[in-house]
């Protein structure tokens, strides 16, 4: 029990760094015809960062960086929950509270994720046409799935 409460732990660690690195980065479009990158909060052209984004009032990219960042704070917030509970917690219940939060992160990160996908990966909003996703979008989907998997494990497990 040990064992996998520990290893749940390290995956709760490594999606939460992996959101924070997914969101900080700006990766998640990578132009196929010049060195160019879009991320959610700058235009990365040739290593240099300085460029904003023609795009960046737009409501749906605000939609999709709050919903990134509320992703890691309710990340954030069910490790502490879960380490608290690991502390607390009678024999025999389960870590209800800290699988809740991490379905809502779990929820937030699928809902800014689609909104991104919807109107910034196909081309069509970036200015790129020739473009594939960068290593933070990609980041984004695999914390999706950890997040989910998570989530649902910390619903069903109970301390022993």
């Amino acid at each position: 029990m040990l064992v996998l409460l520990a290893g749940i732990f390290v995956v709760h660690i490594a999606t939460v760094i992996m959101l924070f690195v997914s969101t900080i980065a700006n990766v998640w479009m990578v132009s196929d015809d010049t060195k160019t990158s879009v991320g959610l909060w700058k235009n990365c052209t040739g290593g240099n960062c300085d460029g904003a984004l023609s795009y960046a009032n737009e409501d749906a990219l605000k939609a999709v960086q709050a919903f990134m960042i509320l992703s890691i704070i309710f990340s954030v917030i069910s490790l502490v929950v879960f380490v608290f509970q690991l502390f607390t917690m009678e024999k025999g219940n389960r870590f209800f509270l800290s699988g809740a939060t991490m379905l809502v992160c779990w929820l937030c990160i699928m809902v800014g994720v689609s909104i991104y996908t919807h109107h910034y990966a196909s081309g069509y909003g970036n200015l790129y046409m020739k473009s594939h996703h960068g290593y933070s979008f990609i980041l984004t989907w695999i914390c999706f799935c950890f997040s989910f998997i998570i989530g649902i494990l910390y619903l069903v497990l109970r301390k022993k």
